[in-house]
């Protein structure tokens, strides 16, 4: 069971997810439009997955920064690449077109609460831990903000680090095979995870993908 709020102005697509959700025996929240989804997150931190229109992609950077655990799917009738694109590289961990089948709804955001509720083994790497179970990192001790998806990536790789992972390997794995993610978005995802743990953590093996360092503190200390 999970809470979950929809962000949707059109009733019948609210009373449609309710419905499904509420049968999947979630806690179901509603708001109509940015002002209600902005007040109700100010005042509600406990939300597992929230469900937004695609107005309100701008929003997400700074509901990350509030709640980075969060888990967002975006439902939205803008269908171009660059639309879906956009909603991800804006931090949604998921996206799907209007119209939908509620079924694909549900079925998406039981992987996603799959995800996000793991509760696998830490990793430790030196001075680098990563905890499955709520989605953090820490590094030299100090708690690092990764959105949902660096997060699957990064503990993608550090589960196997003697494996290469071809950008379709993590398509696959973390997107679950979405047509509309492309090797761009795996390689602005990977820069951002260098940018906050450091570059010597992840390898681009040339023309095959990319592989965990588990000697990255060895480099860095040597």
């Amino acid at each position: 069971m999970a809470d979950i709020l929809i962000v949707e102005d059109d009733k019948d697509i609210r009373d449609i997810l309710k419905t499904y959700l509420v049968y999947e025996r979630h806690n179901v929240y509603e708001c109509e439009n940015l002002s209600e989804m902005r007040f109700f997150l100010k005042n509600n931190k406990n939300i597992d997955i929230m469900l937004p229109d695609g107005e309100s992609v701008d929003e997400l950077p700074k509901i990350r920064t509030i709640n980075s655990e969060l888990g967002v799917i975006i439902i939205s009738a803008k269908n171009t690449d660059r639309d879906k694109i956009w909603g991800i590289e804006s931090g949604a961990d998921d996206y799907i077109t209007k119209p939908f089948n509620p079924k694909e709804v549900i079925v998406r955001i039981r992987a996603l609460l799959k995800r996000i509720k793991n509760e696998d083994k830490v990793l430790n790497y030196g001075t680098l831990q990563i905890f499955p179970n709520n989605y953090s990192v820490k590094y030299d001790e100090e708690v690092i903000d990764l959105t949902s998806k660096e997060f699957e990536i990064l503990y993608l790789l550090a589960q196997k680090p003697d494996r290469i992972y071809s950008r379709e390997d993590i398509i696959s794995r973390v997107w679950f095979d979405d047509e509309y993610i492309t090797d761009r978005v795996i390689d602005v995802h990977i820069s951002m995870i260098r940018s906050k743990i450091g570059k010597n953590w992840i390898k681009t093996i040339r023309s095959v993908g990319y592989k965990f360092n588990k000697d990255a503190d060895l480099i860095r200390k040597g």
